[in-house]
């Protein structure tokens, strides 16, 4: 099993840091062929990124923030992802026929 993190994002990669969050990857872009049955994907995909993750049969967290509109686009410090609520939660995403 591996555990990807999928950010751009030098602040979310210190927040994951500062959070003690273990990852084995960092990955700016996710390649879904990459993943086997078991990997954890931690990041903010596009739906279809994270159905793909769990169509293989790895496991999707998302990094979720409660994001204000002055914030959005915006590069943010570990700090500021802390002060709007950033957190992981898990996700079963399928695609429907």
């Amino acid at each position: 099993m591996t555990i990807y993190f999928v950010t751009r994002h030098p602040g979310a990669r210190d927040w994951a840091a500062e959070e003690g969050l273990t990852v084995e990857c960092v990955l700016a872009h996710l390649d879904p062929a990459i993943i086997r049955p078991g990997d954890l994907v931690i990041g903010s995909l596009p739906v279809n990124l994270a159905a793909e993750v769990c169509a293989r049969g790895g496991r999707y967290l998302h990094l979720s923030l409660d994001l204000p509109p002055e914030l959005r686009g915006r590069e943010l410090s570990a700090e500021q992802m802390r002060a709007c609520g950033a957190c992981i939660e898990e996700y079963q995403v399928s695609r429907r026929s």
